[in-house]
């Protein structure tokens, strides 16, 4: 599977921030594109902060689509989504890029939470390919 740096997106890119559970590269119109560390549970806390970094570089009023690229394995809490919306906060669009049957598990549990749509992509030129079409709405 491919990672950001991988990509010709470097001059999209607006503001990368590493944390010690994954790299976040911020794009130009909204996008985010994660790429959590190996074995990481990732918990509300984390979840959190990169809110926090969302809003410090977008503002609050631009919609966010964030696209989670499942280079590596780690885990999600799905309960955590309802924490995530208890706290009045939004994704207008979210993708997953896995090739793994595990973070495709993970995928259907996070289903059962999220309140709209996850689209699944196997590769992540296509999920790029997916959001930059989102933009230009």
């Amino acid at each position: 599977m491919k990672r950001i740096r991988e990509l010709e997106l470097l001059n999209q890119i607006k503001e990368i921030r590493e944390f010690e559970f994954g790299i976040f590269y911020f794009f130009k119109k909204g996008v985010i594109i994660s790429e959590v560390n190996e074995g990481v549970l990732f918990r509300w806390e984390h979840a959190k902060r990169v809110i926090a970094a969302a809003k410090e570089i977008y503002g609050v009023e631009l919609p966010i689509i964030y696209i989670s690229n499942r280079v590596n394995r780690y885990y999600v809490v799905p309960l955590y989504w309802l924490e995530f919306y208890r706290n009045r906060y939004n994704i207008d669009h979210y993708a997953v890029v896995g090739q793994t049957r595990g973070s495709f598990l993970s995928l259907f549990l996070e289903r059962l939470f999220f309140r709209k749509s996850i689209i699944k992509f196997n590769n992540l030129d296509k999920a790029v390919e997916w959001a930059t079409n989102l933009t230009k709405n």
